[in-house]
């Protein structure tokens, strides 16, 4: 049995999970709740090509307006933002594959800032293959491993989701996993 110290100790060490789980999901919920009012941002930017604020001074360079750059960066950033809560929010054992459209988002983000493209959302498949040479082989290993499990062990999905939940302790070690 457990002794009334130890008892008090999970009680107290609950609490502090569930404040934090408290505090993250108000956090995600206020940003989504937010984010029209985030998305139309671009409005309170001059249709100028010098942007000049008591902070800092934005030049557009080739894209010749600051609204339209930063009509640019929220039509990606909004997005990269529903990707990176339902990457770090999403229980299913797929959820590795998010990361090729929020790498695509990246790569566009970065091209506005350094204005490096001249058509922000042209050729950049060219710069996401290497992540999709990582992320589309360990899926299909994940997969592959789970149908192998399914077939030999009869396990459902649920135990096997659960399974692969379990979250590996260093990168040689997710590796490893799925040999």
């Amino acid at each position: 049995m457990k002794t009334h110290q130890k008892l008090k100790e999970e009680l107290t060490q609950f609490q502090q999970t569930d404040k934090k789980s408290l505090i993250i999901g108000s956090i995600v919920a206020t940003l989504l709740a937010i984010t029209p009012y985030l998305f139309y941002l671009y409005e309170s930017v001059p249709n100028t090509q010098v942007w000049d604020t008591f902070l800092f001074s934005y030049d557009a360079g080739k894209l010749e307006s600051a609204n339209y750059v930063m009509w640019l960066i929220t039509g990606k950033a909004i997005p990269l933002m529903f990707l990176l809560i339902w990457f770090f929010t999403c229980r299913h054992w797929w959820y590795h594959v998010i990361l090729v459209p929020m790498a695509m988002y990246i790569y566009q983000i970065f091209g506005i800032f350094f204005n490096t493209l001249n058509n922000v959302d042209e050729s950049q498949l060219m710069y996401l293959v290497p992540i999709m040479a990582i992320v589309i082989p360990t899926i299909y290993l994940i997969r592959a491993r789970m149908f192998d499990k399914i077939n030999t062990a009869n396990k459902s999905m649920e135990e096997l989701e659960e399974e692969f939940k379990m979250k590996p302790k260093n990168v040689w070690d997710q590796i490893k996993q799925y040999f």
